[in-house]
């Protein structure tokens, strides 16, 4: 390892980037010596990069420009902690997009930083990184599942290892774009989504199914950790009481007839509900639902690390010396 000319051991300071569909996500860390490392700055915007993704096959200009500079901004912070490298992935809307090139050269110019963009498998696993570092505890049989802006990712490790990932172009917000409005939900329109995730789960996860139910189910990212943070009726998010919480079905069901009796714009003023969110966690819900009933489970544990550690850790055992 480094070390000071006072022979101290010297800290390196990384930064993560998580450049998702619907939310870009920051971590700064400090490393030390034997590759530990401890958080300094967290954070989180919702540009909806993927908006309209859907229909046209590009991503709009408007939704670059919000998500350039998020990125930005996120580098400029993350050079103010003190980042000596900042690691940026790119998933689903990037992945797909028709011009994703001309998206990646404006976050380049704004940034002077390379985008790499994962495959869907890769995601998966980098996310079971992140997960079973902030879950030591847990052993045998481990299904994550990661609900994303444009995919949603189902994850399988035994004895602390990935086995197999599936990634499903299954995401919140085109199911959003084409079920949901402004107003309260309309319970006829739900039915449809739900129909329609339910159909995708049972035809993609057919052969990914262990013969036995999963020891442990764990849900990571903005929908479960959002569900667990109301289901506390937490007055701010709080990512200490929401990882690590179980989240029970009849719960879930519960929120869903909660947040769906409102329209869009209450449900955005709600403590721990960003407006970004608030169209999306209806769709979301009922990705979760379906999973919990795919692995006959009554309820999911929440994680709150995932993607932005899983890229952090795998870039450590990388450059390990």
């Amino acid at each position: 390892g480094l070390r000071s000319g006072r022979g101290e051991p010297c800290m390196t300071r990384l930064a993560t980037i998580d450049l998702g569909t619907n939310t870009i996500r920051l971590l700064v860390v400090e490393v030390a010596e034997n590759r530990s490392w401890r958080p300094l700055a967290q954070a989180q915007t919702i540009t909806r990069l993927g908006e309209g993704l859907r229909d046209s096959g590009r991503l709009g200009e408007a939704a670059m420009e919000r998500a350039v500079a998020t990125v930005a901004e996120f580098c400029r912070r993350a050079r103010a902690f003190g980042a000596e490298r900042i690691l940026i992935i790119g998933t689903s809307a990037v992945r797909e997009a028709a011009n994703r090139s001309a998206f990646l050269d404006r976050v380049r110019q704004a940034t002077g930083q390379e985008v790499q963009v994962v495959p869907g498998e890769d995601e998966g696993r980098l996310t079971m990184l992140g997960v079973l570092h902030g879950l030591p505890a847990l052993s045998g049989s481990i299904v994550v599942f990661d609900i994303g802006g444009g995919s949603t990712e189902f994850i399988l490790a035994r004895d602390r290892k990935s086995v197999l990932t599936r990634s499903l172009a299954l995401g919140v917000v085109p199911l959003a774009e084409r079920y949901m409005t402004s107003e309260p939900v309309d319970w006829g329109r739900y039915a449809g989504l739900d129909r329609e995730v339910r159909a995708q789960l049972a035809r993609e996860l057919r052969d990914f199914l262990p013969e036995e139910r999963p020891d442990h189910l764990v849900g990571t990212a903005g929908t479960v950790t959002t569900l667990a943070a109301l289901d506390q009726a937490l007055p701010e998010y709080d990512p200490e009481k929401v990882h690590g919480y179980r989240l029970q079905r009849h719960r879930i069901e519960e929120l869903l007839a909660t947040l769906g009796a409102l329209p869009v714009a209450a449900r955005a003023a709600l403590p721990c509900l960003e407006p970004g969110r608030a169209d999306v966690i209806i769709p979301g819900i009922a990705i979760c639902l379906a999973a919990l009933d795919a692995f006959g489970s009554g309820s999911v544990l929440v994680c709150d690390f995932g993607l932005r550690e899983g890229i952090l850790i795998d870039y450590l055992a990388r450059s390990a010396p």
